[in-house]
């Protein structure tokens, strides 16, 4: 190849000879000179010799053809190795040594001192390698051109610096942007969540006998609202049929655990979620049989709404509302327990002994709202009934047609549902959110229902009893992580600074500035329902299972301190021992381990709660005081 005419030709990758160029200009070995003086007074990584005659660029071995190029390796990034020149001036050329930058004229020089020591290589090897050699001289004319705009970049700073102050600070366009950006990253969480979504949240409650259909309704409610698949449903039809149960698949959606699906009966209170255009949903499918009242009791204080469920077929809604029956414990506890609005579903209407006979679901009616009101719920404003079909899905989602039923003409249960308005919810007051569950992953989760407050991810909340300091990690809302939750809804919360072996269910997530009371007594007015046979009389002494919001303690009534006249709602004067079925009295309360809970006035959900005795709901009551001794609250 012929020989560059120039020095400039070398830079723009012109041909020539693989071993010899020509010297370049003096000012270029000047100026170079100049700067790599400069960087050897703080480093001194390079030596610089200005008589060097000629350039020998840096030739690679051969490479096959078949091998792709690796990616281009700057020359400063890589540690040079010294020449003998360099070593024996003592030069000190290990990169933690070298320059933070260096000027291109040093580039120049360093690259002809590695260049040099690979001049050994044989002319065979020189007339592959002229594509490359081109290719880094092109990529070094770049790095000169970085490398200067770098150096003025530096020189503007050091102007900058060494001009007089005046008291004030200007921002460049640089500094103006990154601050932008990090006040955007840091943008409240409480607008990037309340932006999203403006829908209110309910808690529904499915209550009622056992086979009343609590499930299927469950069930069928996400199979319309599409929160489950057709191919789900038929491997749910295959599985019901191959057990001679054919009408129970759609209770496997809610029902997933298989000793549910094998005894037909719910267990555990199932948890799912829909929504409407109006609203979003939690499903909470509470257990009908007698066995698992505490676990109803759990999921009905978690609930704004109650549906209870009657199956209008002939012989069992007579089961489930007659003495005994779990129709009526599970309308009382509900009231109880804070369930202020009540859809009374008459279920099973397609039943072929009731085929959607109108006389039947006033027959029900009739019977069900006298002990409604008893159980205090306002029958005008509180309760509604609506006939459905939850096997079919019939008035559910959309409204009958009236060739099905030409007596109805009230809503759907969606649109009952939707028509639900609670009382606005403080998301300013203190946080308090009872933890039903926990368990590990990637960290400590906890779920529960905020009661009041609101939690936002990095808060610093307490945990109490136990007097726990704890981060708010990251917050689940359904599915969905989010950074903020207000009042009512059902989370699950991933806490730092706690074990889970140190929560237990029961336990009350709190402000640290305002931590919920633990007691071990307290003082509470109870309404006592029925006692049992063999315990007739209520007394101090009197032991019995203590419920409220998610705790379940064993307690002892310490002392009756006044009965409550029922007719002017005031204490009487009389001192008691002792009262009988339907009295009304204020009594102390003792329990074994510390509990929190909250003054029915400032938390009606913290403090209400159910008192049973083998397995018997014998009373309802309210926490009206906290005795100074027994109080454990900073």
């Amino acid at each position: 190849m012929a020989e560059p005419d120039s020095w400039e030709d070398v830079e723009e990758g012109g041909g020539g000879d693989a071993q010899t160029r020509s010297a370049p200009p003096t000012s270029s070995v000047a100026a170079a000179a100049t700067v790599v003086a400069k960087l050897n007074a703080d480093a001194p990584a390079f030596t610089f010799n200005p008589s060097a005659a000629s350039f020998t660029p840096f030739v690679p071995a051969p490479r096959p053809l078949h091998v792709p190029a690796p990616a281009y390796v700057h020359p400063l990034a890589a540690a040079p190795r010294p020449t003998s020149a360099a070593l024996n001036a003592g030069a000190d050329l290990h990169p933690a040594h070298r320059p933070s930058f260096v000027s291109g004229a040093s580039a120049l020089t360093v690259l002809a001192g590695r260049n040099s020591e690979s001049s050994h290589a044989t002319d065979a090897d020189s007339e592959p390698a002229i594509s490359s050699q081109a290719s880094e001289v092109r990529d070094l004319d770049v790095d000169l051109k970085q490398n200067a705009a770098v150096e003025e970049i530096s020189s503007q700073s050091k102007e900058k610096a060494a001009a007089p102050s005046n008291g004030t600070v200007e921002k460049d366009e640089h500094e103006e942007s990154a601050a932008h950006d990090a006040e955007s990253w840091n943008k409240p969480a409480q607008a990037l969540e309340e932006d999203k979504d403006h829908r209110q949240h309910l808690n529904v409650v499915f209550i009622g006998h056992v086979d009343a259909g609590k499930s299927t309704i469950g069930g069928q409610i996400l199979y319309l609202s599409n929160m489950v698949d057709e191919r789900t449903i038929q491997k749910y039809e295959r599985e019901a049929k191959e057990k001679n149960r054919e009408s129970w698949y759609m209770a496997y959606i809610m029902d997933t655990n298989e000793e549910e699906r094998a005894k037909g009966k719910t267990v555990e209170v199932g948890r799912a979620h829909f929504e409407t255009e109006k609203t979003r949903f939690t499903i909470l499918d509470a257990p009908g049989h007698k066995n698992y009242v505490p676990n109803m009791i759990s999921g009905a204080s978690q609930a704004d709404v109650g549906v209870l469920v009657i199956a209008a077929r002939r012989g069992e809604f007579e089961t489930g509302f007659e003495r005994g029956g779990q129709t009526r414990e599970h309308a009382q506890l509900a009231k109880t327990l804070g369930v202020s609005k009540l859809l009374v579903a008459v279920n099973k209407m397609d039943d072929p002994s009731v085929q959607w006979s109108k006389e039947r679901f006033d027959e029900i009616e009739k019977k069900i709202i006298p002990f409604l009101k008893a159980c205090g719920y306002n029958v005008r404003k509180d309760v509604q009934f609506l006939p459905i079909s939850g096997l079919f899905g019939h008035n559910m989602k959309e409204r009958m047609p009236a060739t099905m039923c030409d007596w109805w003409d009230g809503p759907c249960l969606f649109e009952a549902l939707d028509a639900v308005e609670l009382p606005e919810r403080s998301p300013n007051g203190p946080f308090r959110m009872p933890l039903i569950d926990k368990y590990r992953d990637m960290g400590t989760v906890v779920m529960g229902k905020i009661e009041s407050g609101s939690v936002r991810r990095g808060d610093t909340l307490m945990i109490m009893p136990n007097k726990a300091t704890v981060k708010v990690v990251s917050v689940y809302r359904d599915n969905d992580e989010v950074n903020y939750a207000r009042p009512g809804e059902n989370l699950r919360i991933r806490l730092s600074g706690i074990e889970e072996e140190d929560i237990s269910p029961g336990f009350v997530i709190s402000s640290v500035r305002s931590p919920i009371p633990a007691v071990l007594e307290f003082d509470a007015q109870l309404q006592i329902l029925e006692l049992l046979d063999h315990k007739a009389i209520f007394t101090a002494g009197y032991k019995a299972v203590l419920h409220i919001h998610a705790v379940v303690e064993e307690c002892e009534i310490m002392g009756l301190l006044h009965q409550i006249d029922p007719k002017t709602k005031k204490p009487m004067r009389k001192k008691i021992l002792f009262v009988k079925s339907g009295a009304v009295v204020v009594v102390r309360i003792q329990v074994n381990e510390l509990i929190c809970v909250e003054k029915f006035e400032d938390f009606p959900q913290l403090g209400r709660f159910t008192l049973r005795d083998e397995g018997k709901t014998v009373a309802i009551g309210k926490v009206v005081n906290f005795p100074k001794i027994a109080s454990t609250q900073n």
